[in-house]
């Protein structure tokens, strides 16, 4: 603990501030400048309502993000715990005070904003098994009495975001919370028990889905079954990334996004509207900085000495990843329209505070990456 204080005290503000990630602050920047155009363009080529609030929440957000960067790494690790549950109480806030839209009860009422804390527990769970494990020897991490924490922790939250309902938001935080567990040393096979039991009980689990949740699973395998009701946003949008060809239509020009043939242009498929005005190369472009945001929190685990810095990061940014492929695996109509955001260029305040939040506390093993973790 003395020599934990020691290496943080000796931290200047200058060697902090040195020691940020500039290429990770720069690509962010960038991504969030490139969601702002995007945004713009969903205006209609106006300051609407969407683009304002986006310019308002990226710069608050991203202050945000370099502030919790300067947190020491042993306070995260301390308060992981705490904010699992906080996040956790906030769910089952939701579930009887939650606000509903579209058949869905997601939100909570904060006046200033709509808070979705199923957004939040992404973070929470990655954040909460870093810990856990970290504190667990690696003899005991197979044994039975020590997966039942994690079991738990992961289940308990997933059952109340279906319940709201929203299974693909939680089954991207249980895709976070799993990757944890199997970089910390779990066993393959305990995964494999996982995927037995998941095939098991899959009918059982069928019935309980929704009608219009059947009704994107069976749009995903066949579009065309229903082109003018279920089926037509994947289809509007399959056609706006193909019209864009290598070099997109131009700024402000895709016809698909202003005529208004693609709803939800401006959230989940704000990337059909990119790729549309500026093709391949621009979406190109976008997966570069993807790429290079995942990689840097892939370098940030590499160099952090703490093993609980090592797991968030890699657990973060795989999760970022997932994020990431799904959405446009989603909007390609490689996989079911489940709702989830692009990770900053989609509208949405909950998700980009949640991103903010993860990409903080991995700048904070970086500026910390010499300061173990007791």
């Amino acid at each position: 603990m003395y020599q934990a204080r020691s290496i943080q005290s000796s931290l200047s503000f200058k060697d902090k501030f040195f020691s940020i990630d500039y290429v990770l602050v720069i690509s962010i920047l960038i991504l969030g400048f490139v969601s702002i155009v995007a945004m713009y363009s969903t205006d209609g080529g106006e300051f609407q309502y969407h683009t304002k609030s986006h310019i308002i929440r990226f710069i608050v957000f991203f202050f945000m993000f370099f502030i919790l960067s300067f947190v020491q790494i042993r306070y995260w690790h301390n308060i992981s715990y705490l904010l699992y549950f906080l996040f956790f109480i906030l769910l089952l806030g939701v579930k009887y005070f939650g606000l509903t839209s579209s058949g869905s009860q997601r939100w909570l009422n904060f006046y200033f904003m709509n808070l979705q804390p199923s957004e939040l527990m992404k973070v929470g769970l990655i954040l909460f098994l870093a810990k856990y494990y970290h504190r667990v020897s690696i003899e005991n991490i197979n044994r039975i009495k020590f997966l039942f924490t994690p079991i738990v922790a992961l289940i308990a939250q997933i059952l109340l975001v279906i319940t709201q309902p929203d299974l693909g938001t939680s089954l991207l935080i249980a895709s976070g919370g799993v990757v944890v567990a199997w970089l910390a040393g779990v066993r393959p096979k305990f995964f494999g028990y996982a995927i037995i039991i998941f095939i098991a009980f899959l009918p059982i689990a069928i019935s309980f889905l929704k009608p219009y949740q059947k009704s994107r699973i069976l749009t995903f395998l066949n579009p065309d079954r229903d082109p003018l009701g279920a089926g037509y946003q994947i289809i509007q949008s399959k056609i706006a990334i193909g019209s864009g060809g290598l070099f997109g239509k131009g700024f402000l020009n895709g016809s698909q996004s202003y005529l208004d043939y693609l709803p939800e242009k401006h959230t989940d498929f704000i990337f059909t509207l990119f790729s549309e005005e500026f093709g391949f190369f621009g979406s190109f472009f976008i997966l570069l900085l993807y790429g290079l945001i995942i990689s840097r929190l892939i370098k940030i685990g590499n160099i952090t000495r703490s093993n609980f810095g090592k797991l968030y990061c890699y657990g973060f940014a795989t999760a970022f990843f997932i994020y990431v492929a799904v959405n446009m695996g989603m909007v390609l109509g490689l996989l079911p329209i489940v709702g989830s955001p692009l990770p900053i260029m989609s509208y949405g305040g909950s998700s980009m505070m949640a991103i903010m939040l993860g990409l903080g506390i991995a700048m904070s093993c970086k500026i910390y990456k010499d300061t173990p973790v007791n």
